[in-house]
C-alpha cells in the first residue's frame, strides 16, 4: 500500500474517534472541532510517511499539540475580548445556574479539575479513548515505563482529590454506649 492509500485508511477508519477526542477536551466549544480535526488531519497527511501500523495514539499525539495550539489561541481571543469589554459580565448580562444545575457525579469531575493538565490528559487518554500503556506511551510521546508511572501517579492523585471533594456516600456508624 502507498503512503497515500495509508492515510486515507487511516482518516476512514479513526476520524471519529479523534473527533470524539477533540470535542471532549474543548469542553462545549463544539465551533472549534472541526478545525482542530481538520489540522490533525493536516498533520498527518504531511507526515503520512510516518504513520505508524496502529495510528490510532500517533494521531491523538498530534491531536494533543493541535489542542494546544487551539487552546492558546483560545485564550488570546479571550483575553483581547476581555480588554476590549465586550462580554457578557461588562454589559450586566450574568449567567446564573438553576439550584438543580449540577450534573450526577459532578464531584468526580471537579476532583479531575483538580488535577494538573498533564494528569487529567493522561486519565482521559486511558478512560475515554480507552488506550492501553503501549498505547499511552505512543500518544505522550514517552516509553511504556514512564507512560505506565505517570498513569500510576495520576490515578493516585485522582484518587486524593476525590477522597477530599467526594460526597459522603456511607452512613456513619453509630456508636453504642
Amino acid at each position: 500500500m502507498s503512503n497515500d492509500e495509508i492515510f486515507a485508511a487511516a482518516y476512514r477508519e479513526h476520524y471519529w474517534a479523534v473527533s470524539r477526542y477533540v470535542a471532549r477536551r474543548l469542553d462545549g466549544r463544539t465551533s472549534e472541532v472541526e478545525e482542530v480535526v481538520a489540522e490533525v488531519f493536516t498533520v498527518a497527511w504531511r507526515r503520512r510517511a510516518d504513520l505508524p501500523d496502529a495510528p490510532l495514539p500517533w494521531l491523538y499525539g498530534v491531536a494533543r499539540n493541535c489542542l494546544a495550539n487551539a487552546v492558546r489561541g483560545y485564550g488570546r481571543r479571550r483575553r483581547l475580548v476581555d480588554r476590549l469589554g465586550n462580554d457578557d459580565a461588562a454589559h450586566g448580562r450574568h449567567l446564573v445556574a438553576s439550584p438543580d444545575a449540577e450534573a450526577p457525579g459532578a464531584w468526580v469531575h471537579e476532583a479531575l479539575a483538580r488535577l494538573s493538565a498533564a494528569d487529567q490528559e493522561v486519565l482521559r487518554l486511558t478512560a475515554w479513548e480507552e488506550l492501553g500503556v503501549e498505547e499511552l506511551a505512543v500518544a505522550l510521546g514517552c516509553g511504556r515505563r514512564a507512560a505506565s508511572m505517570r498513569l500510576h501517579r495520576a490515578r493516585r492523585r485522582l484518587r486524593a482529590e476525590i477522597d477530599r471533594v467526594s460526597p459522603t456516600t456511607a452512613p456513619k456508624e453509630r456508636s453504642h454506649g
